[in-house]
């Protein structure tokens, strides 16, 4: 027992020394999410010219101070294409939302505020002088710091660095997460399998968390319970540049359990092995070099809540980006006894009451069943030692969705 590390502590050595991997240049239509790893400056003066706020008539506020006002109609400035001309005294050009501002005006009249006839408009509401008008570089300079590195880039980011006129983006490379099934018993969904053998399952869910994460996913397939295999495997992830490749199945202690000696074989230093936590107590963690290797459980819950606990924020950190689990408080649903010396995950339904969420774990936790981990959207934590509980007393509840 005492040689099983805490969650925490394993959290931490895991992320002690992951930091955002080096910078890539790309088109910011594919940088949604990524993060900067240079301040971003305006390229251009928004808006570079002064344009109207509204629809209405561009005017000099002096031709309307007095009412009633009539003005000669000249022309029409619009979005893209404005007035050429000047407008002189007791003149109005037609404008539009955005449209430049013509020569000689100082202000836009509200459509709404006048009335047209022909080649006529007559002001029915004193406009003050420099109304409806957006000044240029209202918005931003050329020059000015729009977005700091570590900014993400989300929707709004996004479009100002658009408006910035920058094409390209400099931001933090996406992990590449190699992810390899290990097992003689496994085959691809579609398969018929042997009387012996099961649909592999896990690699879905591990890749679609790590992508969510910020990832891309290299997907290594299957591999036998062989020396060789496995080994001509991380070679492949080697090869590809993968920054974390994750095994799962075979880092346990049967006689079919090859991968941890294969790894330390072929080079892995190990950082550390069995956490105290279930599910998941078989979970390892070492290096090649700065490559990360995460060897994950073979049963689907336990390799799934281990993905959410330690894949999940060790590709949030690559990436550059903050990660925080979902802890919140909830109620018990039901009595729940004493706990042993390990950490436990919980599936359980959380549903709001007018008292707060209340979470009811599943009557049977097999971590081999992913009919309840579908069902499931927290995982009820239970630390170390924890003295037996009632139902409507407090916990904490890990969200999955």
């Amino acid at each position: 027992m005492s040689a099983l590390l805490p969650v925490e502590e394993a959290l931490e050595r895991l992320l002690s020394d992951a930091h955002p991997l080096s910078g890539e240049n790309i088109d910011i239509a594919d940088a949604a999410g990524r993060v900067l790893t240079e301040d971003l400056h305006a390229r251009r003066t928004q808006p570079p010219f002064d344009a109207s706020a509204m629809d209405g008539y561009a005017v000099r506020a002096a031709d309307i101070s007095t009412l009633p006002a009539s003005l000669r109609l000249i022309g029409e400035s619009a979005a893209g294409t404005r007035y050429p001309g000047t407008v002189g005294a007791g003149e109005t050009v037609r404008i539009f939302t955005g449209a430049p501002m013509p020569d000689g005006t100082d202000t836009v009249l509200l459509q709404e505020d006048a009335r047209a006839t022909g080649s006529a408009v007559e002001a029915l509401e004193a406009t003050a002088k420099g109304r409806h008008i957006r000044r240029a570089g209202l918005d931003f300079k050329t020059g000015d710091l729009l977005l700091k590195a570590g900014r993400k880039l989300d929707a709004a980011a996004l479009s100002l660095a658009a408006a910035a006129n920058h094409p390209r983006v400099n931001v933090v490379r996406k992990p590449l997460v190699a992810v390899l099934a290990t097992g003689t018993e496994l085959v691809p969904p579609g398969t018929e399998p042997g009387p012996d053998q099961i649909i592999s399952s896990n690699g879905y869910a591990v890749a679609s968390l790590a992508r969510d994460s910020g990832a891309n996913v290299l997907d290594l397939g299957i591999v036998p319970d062989d020396r060789a295999a496995i080994a001509g495997a991380v070679h492949k992830a080697l090869g590809a540049g993968a920054d974390i490749i994750v095994t799962l199945g075979g880092a346990s202690v049967g006689d079919h359990d090859l991968v941890r000696d294969v790894l330390l074989n072929e080079g892995m230093t190990l950082d550390f092995w069995k956490i105290a936590m279930r599910p998941g107590k078989p979970l390892m963690f070492g290096r090649f070099g700065d490559v990360r290797v995460l060897g994950l459980p073979g049963n689907p819950v336990s390799s799934f809540v281990c993905t959410h606990l330690f894949l999940r924020p060790l590709v949030a950190r690559l990436s550059g980006q903050p990660y925080q689990a979902d802890l919140r408080e909830a109620l018990l649903g039901t009595d729940m006894k004493a706990n042993d010396h390990r950490q436990d995950y919980i599936r359980a339904y959380a549903e709001m009451t007018p008292e707060g969420f209340v979470a009811t774990p599943f009557e049977t936790q097999d971590s081999s069943m992913l009919n309840t981990l579908a069902q499931a959207n927290v995982l009820i934590v239970r630390e170390p030692g924890a003295s037996a509980a009632s139902a409507g007393d407090k916990c904490t509840v890990l969200f999955l969705t």
